[in-house]
């Protein structure tokens, strides 16, 4: 299959999606874990067994918790020895991201995870989408050297956020990478790339899992879901590349 000249990044957070994903030519990985909770950061044997199974960039996200991302200062210590721990056993690029909480970007953690995950490249991720100023977040991201921002153009979907989206894109221009995910789906990538000119997506085009016979019905924590689960469909990162391959960027 033809590379497509749009990146096509898809979120897994296990190995079966893994799999699945690099089956239907997704250009890169980005890997997480409780993916449900809008990522987490993944074991680190995780990182290592897809390394061996797949043969496809692997960005690894590194996030402590759900709920925001404003951390302490244990939160930060954690979050750098994982970008340590990560960049060393493979990773091939650190997903990361941290507001203070007057909703800026925090650059000083920011810079201290960098730092920890050179020579890596790093995106940063939709902690933007909570940024109280998104235009003044974006040229703090550049100068941080972040080569790639994932962002919805914070809505609850990429189609909602398609009007700040269209600004970032041009803003970005030549500086950082535009990478729209929340949302993208077969039936509506062609319209997002027509609309903004981005060279690079992020999904995670998933399906429910089929659980194994026989399993029973019992929640086994607080989450009312915890018996049913996402995973990457290899048709559905399929038919994404085949749309992003017959798409030529502008620029």
């Amino acid at each position: 299959m033809q590379c497509p000249q749009v990146e096509v990044e898809i979120c897994v957070d296990g190995v079966g999606s893994a799999r699945n994903a690099a089956a239907g030519g997704a250009s890169r990985l980005e890997l997480c874990a409780g993916l449900a909770l809008g990522g987490l950061s993944p074991s680190l044997g995780t990182l290592v067994t897809i390394k061996a199974l797949v043969k496809l960039p692997v960005f690894v996200l590194v996030r402590p918790r759900a709920g925001d991302f404003c951390y302490s200062c244990d939160e930060v210590d954690l979050m750098e020895k994982d970008v340590t721990l990560f960049r060393e056993h493979g990773a091939d690029g650190i997903v990361l991201g941290a507001l203070t909480r007057d909703g800026d970007v925090d650059k000083d953690i920011c810079q201290r995870l960098i730092a920890a995950a050179k020579p890596l490249p790093v995106t940063f991720h939709r902690a933007f989408d909570l940024a109280a100023k998104p235009l003044e977040a974006l040229e703090d991201i550049v100068a941080l050297g972040c080569c790639r921002l994932l962002t919805s153009g914070q809505a609850s979907s990429v189609d909602q956020g398609l009007p700040l989206l269209q600004k970032l894109a041009e803003q970005c221009r030549g500086r950082i990478t535009l990478m729209p995910g929340g949302g993208v789906r077969e039936d509506n990538l062609a319209a997002l790339l027509r609309a903004t000119g981005v060279r690079a997506v992020h999904a995670s085009a998933s399906r429910p899992a089929v659980p194994a016979q026989g399993t029973r019905a019992l929640s086994l924590g607080s989450a009312s879901q915890d018996q049913s689960w996402l995973e990457c469909s290899v048709d559905r990162v399929r038919q994404l590349v085949v749309i992003a391959a017959e798409f030529t960027p502008s620029q």
